[in-house]
C-alpha cells in the first residue's frame, strides 16, 4: 500500500518531469554563438590590417581591393560566422520545447522559434556569401563582388537581427507574463526586440545602420542571460494551482 500510494502521489509527476532531459544548456549555446561571432570579427581584424568590415555602400574599387588583399581572412571569418549560426538554431529549437514544457500555450514560443530559425539561416547565407567573396576567382568581377557584398549585408545584418529580435520577443513575453524570469530581464528583452525590429529601416535609411550592432550584441547577450535563468519546469506551487 505504501509503495502504491507513493507512486500515485501528486508530487510524483512533478518529480518525473524534473528528471526529463531538458536538452542542451541554453546559456552555453548562447555563449558559444557569441564567442564564435566575436572570433569571426577578431580574425577579420587580425589578418586584414585591423579592417573588420567593409560596407557594401563603399565604392566598388574599395571593395575589390579589400577582398583581393584579404581573401583568406574573409574566408576564415566567414567560416566562424557560419559556425555561430548553428548553436543559435539549436537554442531556438530548445527554448521552444522548454517553453511548451513550462505550460506556455500562446503564440510566443512559435514566434520565437520562427525568428530563431530565420536568424540562423540568414546568418548562414551571409557567411556563405562572405566565403565566396574571399575566393580569388570572384575578386576580378566588380558587379559580382558588389552584389555578394550587399547580399552578405542584408542577410547577416537586417535579416539576422530582425529574426533575432523575434526570438528574443518570443521568449521575453512569456517570461514576463508567467514570471519565468526577473521582470527587469523580461522588459529588457522587449526593448531589445523592439530595437532589432526597427533595423529593417536600414534598408531605406542608411544612418539607422547603427542599430544593427546594437541589436545583434544586445540580443545575443540577452539570450545568454535568459539561458541561465529560465527554469526547466514551473514551480510546484503554480503547478498545483493549474
Amino acid at each position: 500500500m505504501t509503495a502504491t500510494a507513493s507512486s500515485t502521489s501528486p508530487d510524483s509527476p512533478a518529480r518525473h518531469r524534473g528528471r526529463r532531459p531538458t536538452g542542451p544548456h541554453l546559456g552555453v549555446l548562447g555563449l558559444i554563438s557569441l564567442g564564435l561571432t566575436v572570433a569571426s570579427l577578431a580574425t577579420a581584424a587580425l589578418f586584414a590590417d585591423g579592417r573588420v568590415y567593409v560596407s557594401p555602400f563603399a565604392p566598388t574599387v574599395q571593395l575589390l581591393a579589400h577582398y583581393r588583399q584579404h581573401g583568406p581572412a574573409a574566408q576564415v571569418s566567414a567560416t566562424l560566422l557560419f559556425g555561430s549560426a548553428v548553436p543559435l538554431g539549436i537554442f531556438a529549437a530548445t527554448v521552444y520545447t522548454r517553453l511548451l514544457r513550462l505550460g506556455v500555450r500562446v503564440p510566443g514560443p512559435s514566434i520565437g522559434f520562427f525568428g530563431g530559425i530565420t536568424a540562423s539561416l540568414t546568418l548562414m547565407v551571409s557567411a556563405m556569401a562572405g566565403w565566396v567573396l574571399g575566393r580569388p576567382e570572384i575578386g576580378g568581377d566588380a558587379a559580382v563582388t558588389h552584389a555578394l557584398a550587399f547580399l552578405a549585408f542584408l542577410t547577416g545584418g537586417v535579416g539576422f537581427v530582425v529574426g533575432l529580435g523575434l526570438l528574443v520577443a518570443g521568449v521575453a513575453v512569456p517570461a514576463l507574463v508567467l514570471r519565468l524570469a526577473p521582470r527587469w530581464l523580461a522588459w529588457a528583452g522587449l526593448v531589445i526586440a523592439a530595437v532589432c525590429e526597427l533595423t529593417f529601416l536600414t534598408m531605406a535609411i542608411q544612418p539607422m545602420q547603427v542599430l544593427l550592432p546594437i541589436g545583434r550584441y544586445a540580443g545575443l547577450l540577452w539570450l545568454i542571460a535568459i539561458g541561465f535563468l529560465l527554469p526547466t519546469r514551473r514551480p510546484l506551487a503554480r503547478e498545483d494551482r493549474r
